[in-house]
C-alpha cells in the first residue's frame, strides 16, 4: 500500500472535506482530509490505482491539488 499525501486547494468547509472523501472511497481509496490544514491523505494499491486517478477524483469533485 502507497501513502500520499496533498494540498487541496477549494475546501471551504468541513463538508467539503467529508464530501471528497466520500467520493474517493467510491473510487476505491482510503481518503482522510482536514479542512483547516487543507490537507488530503490517501492509501491505495499501486498494483491496482494509479496517483492519476486521485488527481482526476479530485478534480472531478470540484478541488485541485496544489
Amino acid at each position: 500500500m502507497a501513502k500520499k499525501v496533498y494540498i487541496v486547494r477549494g475546501m471551504d468547509c468541513a463538508s467539503c472535506a467529508s464530501l471528497l472523501e466520500l467520493d474517493l472511497e467510491d473510487a476505491g481509496f482510503k481518503a482522510s482530509c482536514s479542512y483547516p490544514k487543507e490537507t488530503l491523505e490517501v492509501e491505495f494499491d499501486e498494483r491496482k490505482q494509479k496517483e492519476q486517478d486521485i488527481k482526476r477524483v479530485v478534480e472531478k469533485s470540484g478541488f485541485k491539488i496544489a
